[in-house]
């Protein structure tokens, strides 16, 4: 929205989507129907060519990769690790350097960090990756008010600050338990990951097993209902 509204060259938007298995996004519903409905059609109406990527490796590959060597040789690669993040390296980085590879060398890529994101900013090497929001001084809640004003503002910021595939790591305990309450489907995929065996780790993320999650939040439930006042005459 930048780029239109300041003239800054745009030729293309290029968006990576991470598969759970050849069939299932890897996004938050909510997430995945907002960019094919909202986002996409909206560049495509400002002209904007869109290309969608997906890696030939999916969630389920990754999960069921037998470890080679350390002392994880022989297992199951499971469930990716907090802070080493395996499937952004094998089913969404890839992809984007395979194509970026058959771009000129004079590319220019726009990365969208906040004017308010040093630590982010100071990644960029000033020349091939470029900041528009740090260019005309946009904040994080600056975007977001740009977002929503434009009508293109996520739905999943209704119930989470942040955006992960459903299967992350590191998605809080709110995010779980919208997964659990309003999409039984993916979380019975992630529950029936548990019985594999051999696994590299057994934890989903770093405290918890994701059968002893669903335990929890069966016990919320039935806490709940304990003090549903219509359950009593």
């Amino acid at each position: 929205m930048l780029a239109l509204e300041h003239g800054d060259p745009l030729e293309e938007a290029v968006y990576c989507e991470v598969m759970f298995d050849a069939a299932t996004s890897g996004e938050i519903p909510e997430h995945r129907d907002f960019i094919r409905e909202k986002g996409i059609p909206f560049l495509d109406a400002h002209g904007v060519k869109v290309t969608v990527l997906r890696s030939s490796m999916t969630y389920l590959d990754s999960f069921y990769r037998v470890v080679q060597r350390g002392a994880a040789a022989g297992k199951l690669n499971s469930w990716p690790l907090c802070g080493r993040c395996c499937i952004q390296r094998d089913c969404k980085l890839p992809p984007i350097t395979a194509y970026q590879n058959t771009l000129g060398p004079d590319t220019v890529q726009y990365i969208g960090y906040a004017c308010d994101e040093q630590e982010r900013l100071m990644r960029l090497d000033g020349g091939k990756k470029v900041s528009l929001l740090a260019k005309y001084r946009v904040s994080e809640a600056d975007a977001a008010a740009l977002c929503k004003r434009a009508g293109l503002y996520s739905p999943i910021y209704k119930f989470t600050s942040r955006n992960g595939c459903f299967f992350c790591p590191n998605a809080t305990r709110k995010e779980l338990r919208h997964l659990y309450d309003h999409h039984p489907d993916l979380w019975a995929k992630l529950l029936a990951l548990q019985q594999a065996p051999n696994k590299a780790t057994e934890r989903f993320n770093r405290t918890q097993r994701i059968d002893e999650i669903d335990m929890g939040f069966q016990w919320e439930d039935r806490q709940c209902s304990l003090f549903d006042p219509n359950n009593y005459t």
